[in-house]
């Protein structure tokens, strides 16, 4: 998957109902792939390649394994715990993220 598809598929899997009140800016720092973030507020998200400036959370990690912690065949904590994904900022948002974008 690249990170084109990664955004149709988070796209099309966008749950406004669980980012209703939310006003938040996800980082993804990709590895092996572009960079991109989304913006989140109030049931509304808009995802932008590149980097933002003050984003509440950054998340690092290779494509495979986003991929795998978004469809549920990778343990997100244990990815966490190993160092294959990485959290910056508002760790509370980074658990947020399967119920805003639900891939499985």
């Amino acid at each position: 998957m690249t990170v084109d598809d990664l955004i149709v598929k988070m796209n099309e899997s966008f749950n406004s109902a669980a980012a209703a009140g939310m006003d938040a800016i996800f980082q993804y720092d990709f590895k092996d792939g572009e960079n991109f973030y989304i913006v989140v507020k109030d049931g509304a998200q808009e995802i932008t390649k590149g980097e933002h400036e003050a984003p509440s959370v950054t998340i690092a990690t290779d494509l495979a394994t986003f991929v795998g912690v978004a469809d549920g065949s990778v343990n997100g904590m244990q990815a966490f715990m190993t160092g294959k994904l990485k959290a910056k900022g508002n760790m509370m948002l980074a658990q947020k993220m399967n119920a805003l974008f639900p891939m499985s």
